[in-house]
This record gives C-alpha cells, structure tokens and sequence, in this order.
C-alpha cells in the first residue's frame, strides 16, 4: 500500500477509536469518615468507589482497590452533598428593580454560571431553581448537566406563574414598559392558568412556580395575600400534577397558604404569617415548608442603606418579627420543613448559613442536616438518587472538617465538593 494511504488508514481508525465512547473513569475516595444518612453516624475510615457519574461501593477501611484514580480525603467527614429547593442562580441581590428593563436575559446565564460555580463549592450539589428568564436557567441546566458550566444539579422552573400586577409579574415602570416586559405567563381565570401551566411544561420546566401572594421586594406596598383564587389554584395544581409536575408556590399570608395548600400546592416557600390554620392545611395534606430563613437575613442586611425603595423596607420591617418563629410554629402544628435559602436575594454561596437558623429555631443538628438531604431529595421526588451515599446513588459528594451531626455549622466551610462524579475545582 501507498505510504500516503497507509498513513490515511490509520489516521481514520484512530478517528473512529476517538469517536467510540470511552471507559468509565474509576474513582477511589479515601474517606476518614463518611455519613452516609442523616438518620446514621459517621463511620470509621472508608473507601468510596465511583464509576461513571455513580457510587458503585462503599467499603469499610482504605484497604487496596483498583482504581484510575484516588483521592485522599483521610482527615475530613465525607457526605451527601447538599440541596437548596429555592434559589435564584440568575440574579444577585440588590433593589435595582430597574434593571429589569436595561439588562438582557443572557446576561443571567453569564451571572448564573458564576453563581452555579459558587454554589457547588459551597457545598450545594443539587438546586431547585425557583423562577428565572425565558430561558436562562434551562441553558444553566443544560451547562451543568454536560459538565461545560461548574455548577450543581438544577431543577428548574422558568418563568414563574402570576396574576397581572402579582409579584411574579414586571411592574413599578410605565405601563407599556411593564407590558414590554411581560413574560407571557400571567393569568386570568381557571382556564387560562391550566393553559399556562402548559405552556410551561412545554417550554421544559421541571416544576411549576407560581406567586400565590403578594411579595415583600416587589414594588406593591399591599397584597401579602392570596392573589389567586381557590379555583384558579386547583386548576394550577391538578394541571401540574396530570403533566408529572410539582407546584411550588411563593407564599406569606396566612390565609394565602392555606388556600394553595387546600388547591393541592406541593410545598409553600417563605410562609411568613404562617397561622394554626394554615399550618394545620399544609400538614393534613402533606404540603411542605421551604422557609428561607436567609432572605430576610440577608435583606435585613440592606436596610437603612438605600438598597431598597421606602415601600420594601416597609415591608421588611414588618416581617421581620415573624421569620424568627418560622420554623418553631411549624413544627408545633406537624408541618415537615425542608431545606432552601432563596439565594440571589442574599448572596450566592451563603446558603449554608441557613442550618445554623434552622437550628436556632428548635431543629437538632441531626435534624437539619436531613432538611438539605434526605427530606429535601423526597420533596423533589429524587430520593432513589440524591440525599444519600450508596451504590447506585449519583455521585454528589462532599467533605468538611468535623462531624455535621453535631455542629451543623461545620457545614458553612466545604473541602471537597463533587457533583455527578466530577470534582468542582
């Protein structure tokens, strides 16, 4: 043969090898102790296995394994790496309400790389991402997933759902602006909301957002109360629910609360002036609260400090006194808390600070580390495949100095962080 086609042969068969899929990595972690659970103790020193993205073995002891590579984690407590069901990737936290109209949608994929990057390193490896852009958290998703972006696992929900002049909905301009900015995910009437949904679903979200109150940074000084009504609500939540999809809704008065979660709402997020009533509506439907102890923390940050327009700092003041029983009041009535920040009203990275909150209001240490684990993995639907080490579990693990089961705020300072198999540097 020709030296020239010689030479070209081979050049295509070494094409082809490349083209064909490549061996799965094996990863060796040498643990100095690993959590496992919530619900367990920290082991003695073990060794993890991890193939393709997967946990494939835990075994007592740092004895001899064949592994493409192995990493040393012998002085640190290995876990689960963690979930934050209510965060906000896109944003940062400001009182610029204005930028809505001066800055594109792509510029939140540039600022929710950088925050999907803090995120993991802050120990994060799963995030529900609760109202975005059109298309700014999917991009994330997608970047996150195919390993392009350093970032966490993101559940997304897009655009959220809101009445016209709700929360979710782009007011505080001109009225043409504001119709300039309107996402196209208003709704008026049973009908119209069901369609949304839909259209949501199409569009890919992974949950469904709605604004079932007012808010207490939008630009409205009344309606912390129910905007929707019961009718337009069920319609929300049965639509969702026929399509395979949950319905998270951001809620803060009482009577708000107890109506999504009468219309089948799977978990309310913030729950502000949570009553016996409402609360008693969420437990007897099993409805879940995400209560974002760290927003308030970190708005409270920026008051006095013309970060926030007269009528938000009014409403911050006034919440205030609430968020600081959250979570006390409901665990009196049996509602089960799960765990979720409201990152981007704060600043991204921070999320961990939230336990120590969690705690703070009455949860062991024990008790809300399961919070950002075990309980938040079932809220999503996820608990075959997150909140846990074991084999067959994704491989979303991370290390810390000290034992979480005993000071939760060990959590705040993360050594190692792996999400889906590969090392966040």
């Amino acid at each position: 043969m020709h030296p020239f086609r010689k030479a070209l042969c081979a050049g295509a068969a070494l094409l082809a090898l490349a083209a064909g899929p490549l061996a799965a990595e094996t990863i060796a972690i040498r643990a100095g102790s690993v959590i496992t659970d919530a619900s367990g103790e920290a082991s003695g020193p073990a060794t993890i296995i991890v193939t393709d993205g997967k946990i494939t073995a835990i075994n007592p002891g740092h004895g001899s394994v064949i592994a493409d590579r192995e990493i040393d984690l012998s002085t640190k407590t290995v876990l689960p790496g963690l979930i934050d069901l209510h965060t906000h990737l896109t944003g940062d936290p400001g009182g610029d309400f204005w930028k809505e109209a001066t800055e594109p949608d792509e510029w939140g994929v540039v600022v929710g790389a950088k925050n999907a990057r803090i995120t993991a390193l802050a120990g994060f490896t799963t995030v529900r991402e609760a109202g975005s852009g059109q298309e700014t958290a999917f991009s994330l998703r997608r970047g996150t997933a195919e390993g392009i972006i350093p970032g966490p696992r993101i559940i997304a929900a897009g655009p959220a759902l809101s009445i016209i002049g709700g929360h979710a909905d782009t007011n505080g301009f001109r009225p043409e602006v504001n119709e300039l900015l309107d996402t196209g995910f208003n709704c008026t009437g049973a009908v119209e909301c069901a369609a949304k949904v839909r259209l949501a679903s199409q569009n890919g979200a992974d949950i469904i957002k709605i604004t079932a109150t007012g808010g207490v940074l939008s630009q409205q000084g009344r309606g912390l109360e129910a905007h929707f009504t019961p009718e337009e609500m069920k319609a929300i939540a049965d639509t969702a629910h026929s399509l395979g999809l949950k319905v998270m809704a951001h809620a803060h008065g009482a009577r708000g609360i107890q109506q999504a979660a009468e219309a089948g709402i799977d978990t309310i997020e913030h729950g502000t002036y949570l009553d016996e009533a409402a609360a008693k509506a969420m437990r007897d439907r099993g409805v879940v609260l995400v209560p974002t102890l760290m927003a308030l923390e970190g708005v409270s940050e920026g008051l006095g400090k013309g970060v926030y327009t007269p009528v938000v700092e009014n409403k911050i003041r006034a919440v205030q006194p609430l968020m600081a029983s959250l979570v006390s009041r409901a665990r009196q009535y049996g509602v089960t808390v799960a765990f979720g920040t409201d990152a981007g009203v704060y600043q991204h990275g921070r999320n961990a600070e939230e336990l120590a909150l969690m705690r703070k209001q009455g949860m062991s240490d024990r008790e809300a580390l399961a919070s950002a684990t075990t309980v938040a993995a079932k809220v999503l639907g996820m608990e075959s495949q997150i909140g846990r080490l074991a084999p067959g579990f994704s491989a979303d693990i991370i290390a810390v100095q000290g034992n979480p089961l005993k000071d939760v705020s060990v959590l705040e300072k993360v050594d190692f962080v792996m999400v889906r198999g590969r090392v966040i540097e």
